[in-house]
């Protein structure tokens, strides 16, 4: 096979940051500047657009042909924007070094996967780009200076373009650069194949309602000025949105013993009975003004393109630990839930801009606005929503890959896995733990721990996952751990055998095999890449990069490798152990389960529109029933055998949380 590497330089007034690839191609004033291009190990080469010239025929033929596959650093872009402008370039044909680099468990970015990667100096990419980008690629704010311009043109600025060019086969440079040190460690095909899925679900998009998204901003002004007034009213406070003045007021005027205005603190401030009345009010309207949820309205009204729909609200290993999608733009991960009973009657006063019926019927319009995100999505013109999703996924894996039998049973019985765990922990018969009895209490308990305590978490775990809020006191959640633990004794094994298995990989060397998992050392004597991996039952990789072996805070020899640090985003060292593999082991199970399934989804010819978590929503004809789509959750996994899975679901004429 030929390669032909690609990298281009587009303009468009619409912010790609805040609106995605997909609007930003589809503005009016979209236009492709730059190509470059390189032929297999040849020269890069650059065509420029923007002074008229065109693209060589063999570089259009070869957009097209088969038998060339196509690299680009983040594809998904060069490929809708190339056919965006009338430039045929199948999918299929495309493969992306970005992707490539996730999956390696390198970050996203260019520049930042090259120097992770340890590309020489000269192989990076430059640090010029932003500041031409700004220049040329966006609108610029016309002025007497500039003769009252919208755009930098290339006459404008001749050197500053020329630097662009020199720009953009750097890219091409770099991209190819990367691609030579991970090709040594392929992308499996069906991983391949899962990414053009993406990319077409992600083009293809979700129909979006305007009415609500224009109903929600419009009651959500009012709301907030209305709010605002009140607080004003109350404090005498010139800014009574502005945290140090409010702060004093509820201390020096209303004798509140707080200490600052956070999230958490005023929640808890709101549960004291002896706050006076005043503070009180202010307080519950801090909380309806911090509503940061009203924000997803205008992520959904900036980002919706062509026939209402939103585009591009997945990212294909944006996980990269696990390989699980992650969240775009409107970030569907964190939507709140809807509580509503009525929640037709409460979007026909949304969609009418009626704010006084919001208020009267609700009380509490930012909540209620909140709860009816969800609902925003829609089906296509004369469809529905199928939306199903695997119940309790990660449990029933991680019971199938540690061999616990018990747990297996429960769920190819009657699936009560809350009041069997119960049952197990505090030794009484299940068909007491139910409504009505005093054992009914325990399964709170039983429910805690199964959702805290599978990946070698203790009392902080349960606190994390809401224990406290469930009514446990902390004085009990020692027992309830190690009551869990005795109750689990094969998934505690786990933890440590998977600890071992890794440490002994690292130690020796040889790869391990436990538990249908490969544990290995991969490197390459070239570049001097290395990497500790961990092959899945389906034949995926987990990827850790640049492994070693030094002392943790406890004093034991534990593995670091390389990551993307959760709070800095930056390239850095961070320790592993058993429960925290498990954790990825069990989650990447998970999602390539989830992946099979949306085989199975794309293969009866049936469209999902995104899909959250372990759920799956599918913008479906009418004829299409849930039952259906659940029997395709449940179906046995090739490469998984024993594993039992089961989907629940519902059909909508709107998305929302069942």
């Amino acid at each position: 096979m030929r390669h032909l590497s690609v990298d281009i330089e587009t303009k468009s007034s619409v912010d790609i940051g805040k609106a995605g690839l997909y609007r930003y191609a589809q503005s009016p004033d979209f236009e492709i500047l730059l190509i470059a291009y390189q032929i297999d190990n040849m020269p890069v080469e650059i065509v420029d657009l923007a002074a008229g010239e065109t693209i060589p025929e063999r570089i259009v033929n070869r957009l097209k042909d088969p038998k060339i596959i196509k690299h680009a650093y983040n594809a998904a872009f060069e490929w809708y924007c190339l056919n965006r402008a009338g430039y045929t370039t199948p999918l299929e044909q495309w493969k992306c070094t970005m992707m490539h680099g996730l999956y390696c468990g390198y970050t996203a970015g260019l520049d930042a996967t090259g120097k992770a990667i340890g590309l020489p100096q000269d192989k990076q990419k430059l640090t010029t780009g932003k500041a031409l980008i700004r220049y040329f690629c966006v609108p610029c704010k016309p002025t007497k200076r500039n003769g009252g311009r919208t755009w930098n043109l290339p006459k404008h600025a001749p050197e500053k373009w020329e630097l662009f060019k020199t720009y953009c086969k750097q890219d091409v440079v770099t991209e190819h650069e990367i691609l030579k040190r991970l090709n040594l460690f392929p992308v499996p095909e069906e991983e391949e194949r899962l990414w053009q899925m993406d990319i077409r679900m992600n083009a293809f998009g979700v129909k979006v309602d305007t009415d609500i998204i224009d109903g929600a901003l419009y009651i959500d002004g009012i709301s907030s000025e209305k709010l605002t007034s009140e607080a004003m009213a109350i404090t005498k406070l010139e800014n009574p949105n502005s945290t140090a003045q409010l702060l004093t007021w509820l201390q020096e005027k209303q004798g509140v013993d707080i200490t600052n205005l956070q999230k958490v603190t005023v929640e808890e401030t709101l549960h004291q009975e002896d706050i006076p009345e005043d503070a009180r009010r202010v307080l519950e309207i801090r909380q309806q003004l911090g509503k940061t949820s009203i924000k997803k309205y205008v992520a959904m009204d900036t980002a919706k393109g062509e026939g209402d729909r939103v585009r591009g609200l997945t990212q294909f290993y944006g996980a990269n630990r696990t390989g699980r999608w992650a969240g775009r733009l409107v970030q569907m991960q964190n939507l709140p839930r809807n509580y509503l009973k009525t929640l037709d009657y409460a979007r026909g006063l949304v969609k009418n801009k009626n704010y006084e019926g919001v208020k009267l019927l609700y009380g509490n319009v930012p909540d209620t606005l909140s709860q009816l995100i969800r609902t925003t999505f829609i089906p296509s013109e004369g469809r529905k929503f199928v939306v199903a999703d695997f119940s309790a996924i990660e449990a029933r894996v991680i019971a199938w890959l540690a061999g616990e039998q018990w747990v297996n049973e429960v769920f190819a019985t009657h699936g009560k896995i809350y009041e069997a765990t119960a049952s197990q922990m505090f030794h009484v018969p299940i068909e007491r733990i139910a409504k009505g009895n005093p054992e009914y209490t325990l399964r709170q308990k039983g429910k805690v721990a199964t959702l805290a305590l599978g990946y070698q978490g203790g009392s902080n775990a349960l606190i994390a996952m809401g224990a406290l809020n469930m009514g446990l006191t902390e004085e009990e959640l020692p027992d309830i751990v190690q009551r869990w633990r005795q109750s689990n004794p094969r998934i505690r094994d786990l933890w440590y055998a998977v600890e071992e298995a890794a440490l002994a990989t690292m130690q020796t060397a040889q790869p391990q095999a436990i538990h249908r998992l490969i544990f290995a050392l991969e490197g390459d004597l070239i570049y001097g890449q290395n990497f500790l991996t961990v092959q899945l039952p389906s034949g995926r990789k987990l990827f850790y990069p640049k492994p070693f072996l030094a002392e943790n805070q406890f004093g034991k020899t534990a593995i670091y490798y390389y990551t993307v640090g959760q709070h800095t985003r930056k390239w850095e060292v961070t320790s592993t152990y058993g429960g925290k593999m498990t954790e990825n082991i069990v989650q990447a199970i998970a999602r390539d389960c989830l992946a099979v399934t949306l085989k199975q989804i794309d293969a009866k010819g049936l469209q999902v529109v995104f899909h959250v978590h372990d759920e799956v929503i599918i913008d479906a004809p009418m004829e299409t029933t849930v039952d259906e789509i659940c029997d395709l959750m449940a179906e046995p996994i090739p490469w998984a055998p024993g594993l039992i899975l089961r989907g629940a679901g519902f059909e909508s004429s709107y998305y929302m949380k069942d």
